[in-house]
């Protein structure tokens, strides 16, 4: 399977190799950073899970990508589409260090993604599942130019319920003139 990266002006966005698993348990250790998402893990479930990402690239040939800062090198997190068993339909989520917040970088590197879903994956639309206390994952979707759908839907796997936010390829295409 070919590599896959995405740049941004800030940012690399490549799939995620082993290199990232210390840096993931710092942000599936912190309670804040992983409060709509599953809650804190230790590193035996860190490493299921980047297993579970990896092999969803092999299966899928997209996913999360792990988030890069040009300057430093740092890896700031995780972004990209997946469509795990139970999810309603393909999703760009985002999972950032707490670090990196308020800083443009979620919505730079989502806005990578979104542009690759729409262009290389051809998706129709995206969806974005987003719990209704997450206020900073709402604002990114707004900035993105997505919108609550109007419904919501249990999270498979990790008992919570969600808002579904989300737009269409042609949205998204009108929008981005915005942000560019």
């Amino acid at each position: 399977m070919s590599q896959i990266i995405l740049e941004t002006e800030r940012l690399i966005l490549r799939q995620p190799d082993l290199s990232d698993f210390e840096p993931l348990c710092e942000l599936m250790a912190d309670e804040e950073a992983t409060r709509f998402i599953g809650g804190q893990q230790e590193p035996a479930h860190v490493w299921r899970g980047l297993c579970g990402i990896v092999g969803h690239w092999a299966l899928r040939g997209y996913g999360f990508y792990s988030v890069i800062e040009k300057k430093s090198g740092a890896w700031l997190g995780r972004i990209g589409p997946w469509y795990p068993h139970g999810w309603p339909q393909p999703e760009v989520g985002w999972s950032l260090n707490r670090s990196t917040w308020r800083k443009g970088y979620a919505t730079e590197a989502a806005a990578a993604c979104l542009d690759d879903v729409f262009n290389r994956l051809e998706w129709r639309d995206v969806i974005h599942l987003i719990h209704e206390d997450n206020a900073p994952s709402q604002g990114v979707a707004r900035k993105l130019g997505s919108r609550d759908l109007g419904h919501d839907v249990p999270v498979a796997g990790f008992d919570m319920i969600v808002d579904v936010w989300g737009q269409s390829a042609a949205e998204w295409r009108e929008h981005r003139k915005l942000l560019l």
